[in-house]
């Protein structure tokens, strides 16, 4: 069986964000083999920004960011689910997008996880309009790029602030779990 690797971007646990990759782990379990995480579970410290990766394609630090590496390389489809935290990813996932470097297609030598996975992204907001869900979703479809993860859809999902939101846009969520 496939397997699937569902994150929850955000730094809550038990919020909306949670609620949506629950929804979604429920939908895809069936036909995949799931594993959900919580970026918050994971330790680790911000890049240092010294680039030895760009030499030894390896990071200087050993924490928690090679765990969630591992989960990437295991998996065959990855979907990043994120609220936003001032109109972009929280500050937490894009801590471990920096920490992704040496996976990073943009020197050479640099470390891979297994080619041939899909990408899907699941922005929400508080808000009403539509245009910070899009920032968000290209800010995980550019990560997916470079790691070499084809982007394979998105949704975005407007007026969400409390985990009872979610109930609201359930139907939008399995219809688009149908897509993975």
């Amino acid at each position: 069986m496939m397997k699937a690797l569902i994150i929850n971007c955000s730094p809550v646990r038990t919020g909306a964000t949670a609620e949506i990759v629950n929804i979604i782990n429920r939908e895809i379990s069936s036909r995949y083999d799931t594993k959900c995480i919580c970026i918050a579970d994971y330790s680790f410290d911000f890049c240092l920004g010294c680039r030895t990766c760009h030499n030894t394609a390896k990071c200087v630090m050993d924490d928690d960011i090679s765990k969630i590496m591992e989960a990437f390389d295991e998996a065959d489809v990855i979907v990043s689910v994120s609220p936003s935290y001032w109109a972009d990813i929280p500050g937490q996932y894009k801590a471990f997008i920096d920490r992704c470097t040496p996976w990073c297609d943009t020197h050479e030598p640099h470390a891979s996880i297994k080619e041939g996975k899909k990408g899907y992204s699941v922005a929400l907001r508080t808000g009403p309009g539509m245009h910070e869900c899009d920032r968000i979703i290209r800010s995980i479809e550019h990560f997916y790029g470079h790691l070499h993860i084809e982007c394979a859809g998105h949704l975005g999902l407007t007026s969400i602030e409390y985990k009872e939101n979610v109930a609201a846009r359930e139907q939008e969520i399995i219809d688009f779990s149908k897509e993975i």
